[in-house]
């Protein structure tokens, strides 16, 4: 990241009402890395582990794939795009009232990549809580890059205040 993440006023999230039930976060920063190694961190299993969740499934386009994230949540996900190294879209706990749809856009930036994630479909009423949680997890995707370890429940408790001021706002 090219801010640190242990700066704790800063917010790297927005919230956006779809309609009257459902939003978006979207969470954006840039890291030090090059956008084929930003892509490999979100897309290895192995490496996804490190700082958001272990997956196990069929990881090609149209590939099914259960997820058990650091935030707790566990589901089943589908894999809808998958244009390397540039953008990712899946939908997670596709079919049911909890389906939200995650997509991740990459950047090359000289050295450095931006990258973009955004979850659409969530309930208005849950929006801050993902918002937070989307922060505290790209923070921790910047520690693992560079070698450190992730603080995503201590992140998430500290942000979750924020975020619900944002949400308050929609």
């Amino acid at each position: 990241m090219t801010t640190s993440p242990e700066s704790d006023d800063r917010i790297v999230g927005s919230l956006r009402r779809l309609d009257d039930e459902r939003a978006a976060v979207r969470v954006e920063d840039i890291y030090d890395t090059d956008i084929d190694d930003l892509w490999s961190a979100l897309t290895d299993p192995s490496r996804l582990a490190h700082w958001i969740a272990t997956v196990e499934g069929d990881l090609r386009p149209g590939g099914r794939f259960h997820a058990h994230f650091t935030s707790a949540h566990e589901g089943l996900g589908r894999i809808d795009v998958c244009e390397a190294p540039r953008r990712l879209l899946v939908t997670l706990d596709p079919g049911t009232s909890e389906e939200t749809v995650i997509e991740a856009r990459l950047n090359a930036i000289g050295d450095q990549t931006r990258l973009v994630i955004e979850e659409r479909s969530l309930p208005i009423g849950e929006i801050a809580v993902h918002g937070a949680g989307w922060q505290a997890h790209v923070e921790d995707l910047a520690a693992y890059l560079s070698g450190r370890p992730g603080a995503w429940q201590r992140r998430w408790a500290q942000l979750t205040p924020r975020y619900e001021e944002m949400a308050e706002r929609l």
